[in-house]
C-alpha cells in the first residue's frame, strides 16, 4: 500500500524527513505509507533507521503493530524483518509482534534465535508466542517435521528452564498446539502452581490442545473468582466445544468483566446450538453499544457456520414432512447428473490448490537468514 489513507501520494523522502524531525509530531497518516514497503523506499528506510531517535523508533513500531491489528489489509512485514535486530529491546519486541501473523518459514530460525539467545525476557516471550503458529502448522503437516521437532524441543526446554515466568508461560501456550507427550505434564504442572499467570497459560494450552481430558478442569474454572481465569476458561470451553459449558457461558455473558463477556460470547458461537443462538440473538437485541453489537453480530455469523457443520443438519427432514418424496426425487436426480461427470470431477479436484501449503509459507529467505 503506497498511498495515504486519504488516497494522496507523498514522496518517501518526506516521510523519512518527518521521522528524523524530533521537534515535530510524526503525522500518523504517514504510517499507512509504510505498508508493503519495498524497493528503493525500503532501502532508504533501512539506511535511515539507525538515525531515528530511540523514543520515535519505539513509538513507531508500537503504532504499526496496533494499526496492523486494526486493519488486516496492511502489511508491515518488511519493517518487522529489518527492526527485529534493533539494539533496543522494546523495538525488538514490537518487531516480533509485527511478524506474528506471517507464516513464512524463514521466521522459524529468527524466532528460535531470539528465544534462545536474547537477554530480555519480553523479547524471548514474544518469540515464544510467534512460534506457536508454526507448531500448529507443523501438526497439520504444513511444515517439515524437522522444523517442528526443533521448535517443540526449544519450547519444551524454555517452558521448564527459562528463568522468567512470562517466557515459560508463552512457551507453554505455544506448546498447546503440540501433540508431544510431554505437554500434558507441563500443562498440569503449570496449573498446579496456583499462580494466576501460569494457570491462565495452562488454560490457554488446554484449549489449544482440544483434548477432552481437560474438560472437567475448564468447567470448574468457569466459576473462578479471578477474571483472567474465567476468561481463559471460557475461551478453552469454546475451542474444545464443551456442550456442558453452555449454561455457564450464558451466565458469563452478563459478567462484570468485559474480557470474560467477550470470551463467553465467542465460545457460544463456537459450540453452537439453540440455547447459544438464542442467547446471542437476545444480547444483540438488547445492546446499545455499537462496538459490542458488531462483535455479537460476528459471533452470530460464526454460529451460523458452526451449526451448519453439524452432521446431517442440512438433510434432516421430519418423517411426517409431506415433502419427503419430492426430496428423494431431487436427490436421485442430482446423483444421476453428477455421476455423468465423475471422472471429470475427480480430475478437477486433484488439481485444486491447497490454501495452506503455498510457496510463500514454505519459502526460504537466504539473504535475511544470512
Amino acid at each position: 500500500m503506497k498511498s495515504m489513507s486519504d488516497g494522496s501520494e507523498i514522496p518517501f523522502q518526506t516521510l523519512v524527513d518527518a521521522l528524523l524531525d524530533q521537534e515535530s509530531i510524526f503525522d500518523p497518516r504517514y504510517l499507512y505509507h509504510l505498508s508493503d514497503l519495498d524497493g528503493a523506499d525500503l532501502t532508504l528506510f533501512k539506511e535511515t533507521w539507525s538515525q531515528v531517535a530511540l523514543a520515535r523508533r519505539q513509538t513507531l513500531l508500537e503504532d504499526l503493530y496496533e494499526l496492523g491489528l486494526a486493519d488486516n489489509l496492511l502489511s508491515f512485514e518488511n519493517i518487522g524483518r529489518h527492526t527485529v535486530s534493533d539494539p533496543d529491546p522494546l523495538v525488538r519486541t514490537y518487531a516480533v509482534q509485527l511478524l506474528w501473523e506471517f507464516e513464512n518459514r524463514y521466521l522459524v530460525p529468527v524466532f528460535l534465535k531470539l528465544l534462545i539467545t536474547d537477554p530480555i525476557p519480553e523479547v524471548r516471550a514474544a518469540a515464544a508466542s510467534g512460534l506457536g503458529l508454526f507448531v500448529y502448522h507443523g501438526e497439520i503437516d504444513r511444515l517439515p517435521r524437522r522444523d517442528l521437532d526443533e521448535i517443540v524441543a526449544a519450547l519444551l526446554k524454555t517452558a521448564e528452564k527459562d528463568q522468567a515466568e512470562i517466557v515459560q508461560c508463552r512457551a507453554l501456550e505455544s506448546l498447546g498446539f503440540s501433540d508431544s507427550p510431554e505437554v500434558p505434564r507441563l500443562i498440569e504442572s503449570a496449573f498446579k502452581t496456583g499462580t494466576h499467570e501460569k494457570m491462565a497459560s495452562a488454560l490457554i494450552a488446554m484449549g489449544r490442545s482440544m483434548d477432552p481430558r481437560w474438560e472437567k478442569t475448564i468447567l470448574q474454572m468457569l466459576n473462578s473468582k479471578i477474571p483472567v481465569l474465567r476468561t481463559e476458561a471460557a475461551r478453552a470451553a469454546g475451542e474444545i466445544e464443551i456442550e456442558e459449558s453452555i449454561p455457564l457461558l450464558v451466565e458469563l455473558t452478563e459478567d462484570s468483566n468485559q474480557g470474560v463477556r467477550s470470551a463467553a460470547i465467542w465460545s457460544l458461537s463456537e459450540i453452537g446450538g439453540d440455547q447459544a443462538r438464542h442467547t446471542l440473538e437476545q444480547l444483540f437485541r438488547e445492546t446499545d453499544d455499537d462496538e459490542e453489537a458488531d462483535f455479537i453480530e460476528s459471533a452470530l455469523d460464526n454460529i451460523t457456520f458452526t451449526d451448519g457443520l453439524q452432521p446431517f443438519s442440512l438433510f434432516e427432514v421430519p418423517e411426517e414432512d409431506p415433502e419427503d418424496e419430492l426430496l428423494e426425487i431431487l436427490i436421485s436426480q442430482e446423483s444421476s447428473e453428477s455421476g455423468e461427470n465423475d471422472d471429470q470431477s475427480i480430475e478437477d479436484n486433484s488439481q485444486d490448490g491447497d490454501p495452506f501449503a503455498d510457496d510463500n509459507f514454505l519459502s526460504e529467505d537466504e539473504d535475511f537468514l544470512a
